[in-house]
């Protein structure tokens, strides 16, 4: 498959805004039919998720105020990598400090791109399981959350019913619950 003639040839790119979580740039562009034109891109380091699922079938998730929206969502353990972290150490470290459980296995269900016109964020997927709990909570300073364990299904139909609205989360869910069918046959 030749997609060649879709390709857009950056000629120059500034940085317009440098955050503490992302950076915008401003970039000039050629598209395929020789016009120019601006893209701003948000610039991510990158997140990773995790579903942490039990041997009794629970799922833990946390609640957490997000500004943007003004409201308290409910979504799986979730960070940003750190500059050269490998995404399933920063699953890992998550896990810990969100929810304070240490995971026997840890397998990569995927990776997703949430916001594809303007932000070059990827968040890579885990699924958790054979849990084990000490220590408790090891979160950052402005880390505010509340730890939620409630069955897989219960969760799997609350993604489905639009009461947990997070991208990652649903599809953390939809993928995990194929796995798990997948298992039984």
């Amino acid at each position: 498959m030749n997609d060649m003639h879709l390709f857009e040839k950056t000629l120059s790119e500034e940085e317009i805004y440098d955050g503490v979580v992302v950076k915008l740039w401003k970039d000039q562009v050629e598209l395929e039919n020789g016009e120019k034109t601006v893209r701003e891109v948000v610039r991510h380091p990158g997140g990773v998720c995790v579903l942490p699922l039990d041997r009794d079938g629970n799922v833990y998730m946390v609640k957490q105020f997000r500004y943007p929206f003004k409201t308290v969502l409910m979504e799986i353990p979730a960070g940003k990598k750190e500059p050269g972290e490998e995404p399933i150490d920063c699953g890992i470290r998550e896990l810990g400090e969100e929810i304070g459980a240490k995971a026997e296995r840890v397998t990569f269900i995927g990776k997703l791109y949430p916001t594809v016109a303007y932000d070059t964020e990827i968040i890579w997927m885990y699924l958790a399981e054979g849990l084990s709990f000490s220590g408790g909570q090891h979160l950052d300073p402005e880390e505010f959350v509340d730890v939620v364990k409630m069955p897989f299904e219960e969760a799997y139909r609350m993604a489905m019913n639009d009461e947990i609205p997070d991208a990652k989360t649903q599809l953390a869910l939809l993928r995990a619950k194929a796995i798990i069918e997948g298992r039984g046959k």
